[in-house]
């Protein structure tokens, strides 16, 4: 068997990452009036939110001068304390008008990628290791979820707001301001785009372990009968315990990186933020600021360095989510070996005749099971096909119900080729008995009734 493709393959964001977004988009494009009215309340909040500091300027400016009535201060406090409330009801009325887009989005991710596993061939579920594609869908979508979330209620505000920031520091006061914020900034996001791009093999390494783990262990409890026939327990326990040691030192190794990361990215901004402050304060005492510039100017900073200080941990979540949708999509890319033709009609039974004619068969990679077998089942017949174990017996069987189509020959039902048929018409004339019993763990009348739920 064959797991899904190793993550610690390099990563091209020019290739996987731009293929996962034009994937996503047309989920958001489904519900675009919400997106536009969240992206307004965005917009809205932000313009609130730079706003304060000017306010509070004018009042710490008001508070300066002894021969100013109190009515302009308070009418400053009260007008500081309105924008604060603005920012903070847009804000919210952004998240609550966005929240049916995200989850609508997993909704309907998670059952095209539901359904489309159940269009695939058998060949793809016995070579794929079920534990690990449920994981990859339960990370794919969730992290369709948090990727949203970071890029309407992190990226684009955090951009937003800087824009806005570093236009205010230039137009009100000297460039230089404007200029060491900016480089602040661009410094601040190159150093953390680097050292994170360098980190993530360890996340390739994590998702590989934990998907591993979570693969044995699930495969090891669905046989359970069979683990205690050969009283193999301890090898199940110390199979579990070396894939997730592993994974505690990988997990360990990125974790001190990053502390490392959040060092660095602090000692930029307190590098930039001292230089700004330390011209500002000599133009205070120069009177060439006022005070109130003094606290404008600090209180943009605090702004403009508020959303640097979540960036990496952002721009790792978006690495991470990107990771997992990728695998998640990738199940998406993934193409039916049995298909359906063009245009191919559905199959008409009214007799029930079924003739094999020179059916040779093998599966993937493997010698022929079958070669040139013919015979015919008149309708009403009964018959038995005997033969040793891996003769091919169940071969026919997965043949006639076209979980496979034959290398060569052709199967016929009432003079049909059931090759040249719809598929799901082919399945639905058939009846089938199998050799193993299988069970959902659901009821019993959920069972008995699964082949015809509308059955009395």
């Amino acid at each position: 068997m064959h797991s899904s493709a190793k993550q610690t393959q390099a990563y091209d964001f020019k290739t996987r990452d731009i293929k996962v977004l034009r994937k996503l988009l047309p989920y958001l494009l489904k519900m675009r009036a919400r997106v536009i009215w969240a992206t307004l309340f965005l917009i809205a909040a932000k313009l609130a939110n730079v706003a304060v500091p000017v306010v509070l300027k004018e009042i710490v400016d008001s508070l300066d001068q002894t021969n100013v009535l109190m009515i302009l201060p308070l009418g400053m406090l009260f007008a500081y304390g309105a924008l604060r409330l603005a920012s903070s009801l847009f804000n919210e009325l952004r998240d609550a008008i966005f929240a049916k887009v995200r989850y609508h989005a997993m909704h309907l991710i998670a059952l095209g990628v539901f359904k489309h596993l159940h269009t695939l061939d058998l060949s793809f579920h016995l070579d794929r290791r079920i534990g690990g594609i449920t994981r990859d869908i339960d990370r794919g979508t969730q992290s369709v979820s948090t990727l949203l979330s970071i890029f309407v209620f992190n990226i684009i505000p955090s951009f937003f707001e800087i824009c806005l920031v570093i236009g205010l520091l230039w137009i009100n006061y000297d460039s230089f301001f404007a200029l060491i914020s900016l480089l602040t900034v661009v410094f601040y996001i190159a150093l953390t785009l680097a050292i994170t791009t360098w980190r993530m093999k360890y996340r390739y390494q994590m998702n590989d372990m934990q998907s591993e783990a979570n693969t044995n262990a699930v495969d090891s409890l669905i046989n359970y009968e069979t683990v205690k026939y050969f009283n193999r327990e301890d090898f199940e326990v110390n199979r579990y315990d070396n894939t997730m040691a592993r994974w505690e030192d990988v997990a360990t190794k990125s974790f001190t990186s990053m502390t490392a990361l959040n060092f660095i990215q602090g000692a930029v901004i307190a590098l930039g933020v001292t230089v700004i402050l330390i011209t500002a304060a000599q133009g205070v005492v120069d009177q060439n600021l006022s005070l109130g510039d003094m606290i404008m100017i600090q209180a943009l900073l605090l702004q403009l360095f508020m959303p640097l200080g979540s960036l990496g941990i952002v721009y790792r979540q978006i690495k991470h989510n990107f990771i997992d949708m990728n695998n998640m999509f990738d199940l998406l890319d993934q193409t039916p070996k049995v298909s359906n033709e063009q245009g191919a009609p559905a199959l008409k039974v009214t007799q029930g005749r079924v003739e094999f004619n020179q059916v040779s068969f093998a599966y993937p990679g493997k010698n022929k099971v079958l070669k040139d077998i013919s015979f015919t089942i008149e309708p009403g017949q009964k018959i038995a096909i005997v033969g040793q174990s891996g003769s091919g017996k169940s071969t026919l069987a997965k043949l006639l119900f076209r979980f496979y189509d034959v290398s060569s020959g052709s199967i016929l039902i009432d003079g049909q080729d059931i090759k040249t048929h719809q598929q799901h018409s082919v399945q639905t004339a058939i009846g089938v008995v199998p050799q193993d019993t299988v069970m959902f763990n659901e009821s019993i009348y959920y069972n008995i009734a699964y082949g015809k739920q509308d059955a009395s």
